[in-house]
């Protein structure tokens, strides 16, 4: 039998995981026009702090999702870049944000209709 996430024990759970984080589509679509400096990295993806940033990249690398190159320059110039994995994986990730900013005045009126349902009239 083949790799099945469901299963807590498999590997593939822990792929989705990293797959599926917020940092994760956001740095692959960042890297999507081609290789970035941790610096521009950063200023694309709003909001994330330097040490997840730090963490996240290395494990992009770890997985083959992404290369870093250090240029020996002064100071020192270090690149990400998507492998021919994370081109792959850029794909459906591109899917699922055309998604989300095709849906999400949809997604608003849902949350808007939820929440006066269930918000406690004041009194």
């Amino acid at each position: 039998m083949g790799p099945d996430p469901y299963d807590r024990n498999c590997p593939t759970r822990q792929l989705l995981d990293r797959i599926g984080d917020q940092w994760t589509v956001l740095i692959v679509g960042a890297l999507t026009d081609g290789p970035l400096r941790f610096t521009e990295i950063g200023r694309r993806v709003d909001g994330i702090s330097q040490k997840v940033l730090t963490q996240t990249l290395r494990s992009l690398v770890r997985d083959g999702i992404l290369t870093r190159t250090a240029y020996p320059t002064i100071p020192p110039k270090v690149e990400y870049e998507l492998t021919p994995l994370g081109c792959n994986l850029s794909e459906p990730l591109d899917m699922l944000d055309r998604w989300a900013r095709r849906h999400m005045s949809s997604v608003r009126e849902a949350r808007d209709a939820y929440d006066a349902e269930h918000t406690p009239a004041s009194a």
